[in-house]
């Protein structure tokens, strides 16, 4: 790990150049590779933070998902009986619709850019730049530590999530408190809605288009299915939110079907994403989803698939939990909820305190040009050393 104070000019904290070292080693999602990326994966970035964690005192394991996919867990002991775990997912998105280098890591404007920048590498380069602060001054942690890397969170179902939930569950370590990295501009966010994918085909029957009355026309039963699904997310979202979550919704967001322009088509592909908003009844839903769109097919046959094969539920704790409180205290920033889903949802269900809490805007995440600010860095850097260390 580097140990330098910065960039050459000495403007920028260890922080910015742990991140700028971060971002160029490309660990973009295997499900969003392309040829600008290359085959992507995690095990290059697991294998650093490993290696990092190691130098710096830490018990590390590495826990593989699947052959180069491993999770990394790296324990620092502390000066009291509290746990705490932070969770930084290693994956990024894909980079092939990236307008800018994405794997530079440069210092420009302020700010570090490239892949992974805001999301969600900024908080390893944070921790660890703490970590790497407690043998250069006279500092300790006061908790214990769990400093966590985990795969497919970006694609994959939060895969490294849920390992992580079970490798928990064995009896490892049973933390107090967890933060789930994500970009919230350093305010705690207690609550963000869950979510499901389901992936249906309307089977018909092929037939020449100049009589159209001897087949069954695939796309016109997908239409059906569509509106009705639709007007299943206007029901939704007419109703009264049960928290400031805000309420469920169901969008259509792929369409493919017909094989030529002179034949009825007898397959229509269709994937519709339902998040799912805190207090929704998750064992109803999926039955009363089929049902909907099986009666809107018909005479039509469908076949629907669970996507990852998993109804996520919401993430939701009360905004006056004392991680929520303590981190808004140390941030000056109010709690709040988001819209995007995190790898909480793998830990809803622990008795821990939990929050979604990192440097930068989620505005940043995902686009053609990613970038943090520096300042970031530097404000976030200063709550984890206000929450985590006392001195000596």
């Amino acid at each position: 790990m580097a140990n330098d104070s910065g960039s050459p000019n000495g403007n920028h904290p260890r922080s910015a150049s742990l991140l700028s070292e971060l971002i160029q080693i490309n660990s973009v999602n295997p499900d969003q590779a392309g040829p600008k990326s290359g085959p992507g994966g995690e095990e290059e970035l697991a294998n650093w933070v490993a290696d990092a964690s190691r130098e710096l005192g830490g018990d590390v394991t590495v826990d593989d998902l699947e052959p180069g996919r491993p999770n990394v867990y790296a324990y620092f002991e502390g000066t009291t009986d509290k746990t705490v775990l932070i969770d930084v997912h290693l994956d990024t998105v894909g980079v092939e619709h990236m307008t800018d280098a994405p794997f530079d890591g440069r210092h420009e404007e302020g700010r570090i850019w490239g892949r992974g920048s805001v999301d969600t590498k900024a908080t390893f380069a944070v921790v660890l730049d703490l970590l790497a602060a407690l043998g250069d001054e006279d500092l300790a942690l006061r908790p214990n530590l769990i400093l966590a890397g985990t795969v497919g969170e970006e694609a994959g179902g939060f895969a490294g999530a849920y390992r992580l939930e079970e490798w928990l569950g064995s009896g490892r370590a049973h933390p107090d408190q967890i933060v789930v990295a994500e970009p919230t501009l350093c305010a705690p966010v207690y609550g963000h809605k869950g979510g499901l994918g389901l992936a249906i085909a309307v089977r018909g029957e092929a037939a020449h288009s100049s009589k159209p009355e001897l087949g069954r026309n695939a796309i016109v039963a997908a239409a059906r299915v569509i509106t009705a699904l639709e007007g299943e997310h206007h029901r939704l979202t007419s109703e009264e939110a049960a928290t400031e979550v805000g309420n469920g919704t169901l969008a259509v967001t792929t369409v493919n079907g017909g094989l030529a322009p002179n034949i009825i088509p007898d397959r229509c592909e269709i994937q519709v994403n339902r998040r799912i908003a805190p207090g929704e009844n998750t064992e109803t839903m999926l039955p009363n989803l089929e049902d909907l769109i099986r009666q809107a097919a018909h005479p039509e046959e469908v076949d629907i698939e669970l996507t990852y094969g998993k109804v996520f539920q919401a993430f939701y704790r009360d905004a006056t939990t004392s991680l929520v409180t303590e981190l808004a205290e140390l941030s000056s920033e109010d709690g709040a909820v988001a819209a995007y889903g995190t790898n909480a949802v793998a830990y809803d269900h622990l008795p821990s305190d939990i929050v979604v809490f990192g440097p930068g805007s989620i505005d940043q995440a995902h686009k053609a040009q990613e970038w943090v600010d520096v300042s970031e860095l530097t404000k976030a850097g200063q709550i984890y050393r206000q929450w985590l260390t006392a001195s000596q």
